[in-house]
């Protein structure tokens, strides 16, 4: 825990509260005396993530147009961009899962490492207020956001398009792997294929978002 508090930049008065951030479910149904996981945190972290970005958007100069500035939210606060975050922090290490999620890549799946990325900006609320949630949200997600006229979205399928159309005769193609949970709140899983060879895996909440997760992964491979 010390070592992500120095990655995080802040000492906790209740470590508890980061540790539940880091629990998944799995892990609290096998363990006596963990009550809690993540979830509820994640649920708090989600809304402070979107009051912050959104206040930083609006004080943008100069002032952006409404429409401009829901798509950059969206962008911004994204399982892609989330899970960036968790790469960058090493949050994989620290997660406390339970065997099985252990054993069928949980540490590693997109979507779990984005919403401890939440559950820990509500921790800090939690322990500190909003004024340490927001130093977190801007450092570690925010700082580096390009909001200029120049901005690029973060467009990994196209950005992969880009770079294996560089030689000829290289075909991408996507196709869904794996599809779970109930339909009101379904996980959809990608795999991009360069010339029929899996180079990428992602999962997101909806199609669009896992394709560009996988693009991502995909893009990640290729640069390794």
């Amino acid at each position: 825990m010390e070592k992500l508090e120095k990655k995080i930049g802040y000492h906790f008065k209740n470590r508890g509260l980061l540790e539940t951030a880091l629990t998944h479910s799995s892990y609290a149904n096998e363990k006596h005396g963990v009550n809690e996981s993540y979830e509820r945190l994640e649920f708090l972290g989600d809304s402070i993530l979107g009051h912050v970005t959104a206040d930083f958007l609006y004080r943008h100069e100069p002032p952006l147009p409404e429409g401009r500035m829901t798509r950059l939210r969206a962008e911004l606060v994204c399982e892609v961009s989330l899970h960036k975050t968790a790469l960058a922090l090493g949050i994989g290490h620290y997660m406390r899962l339970g065997k099985g999620e252990e054993h069928t890549g949980g540490r590693e799946r997109p979507s779990i490492l984005a919403d401890m990325v939440e559950a820990i900006i509500a921790a800090l609320y939690l322990d500190s207020g909003m004024e340490e949630a927001r130093r977190f949200i801007m450092e570690h997600i925010l700082r580096d956001a390009e909001l200029d006229d120049g901005h690029r979205s973060t467009d990994y399928k196209t950005r992969l398009q880009e770079l294996v159309q560089r030689q000829s005769n290289q075909v991408i193609t996507y196709s869904l792997a794996e599809e779970s949970g109930p339909d009101h709140d379904k996980t959809f899983t990608f795999e991009v294929r360069i010339n029929g060879e899996v180079s990428g895996r992602g999962s997101g909440k909806t199609k669009k978002e896992a394709e560009q997760m996988a693009a991502s992964r995909a893009l990640e491979n290729l640069r390794e």
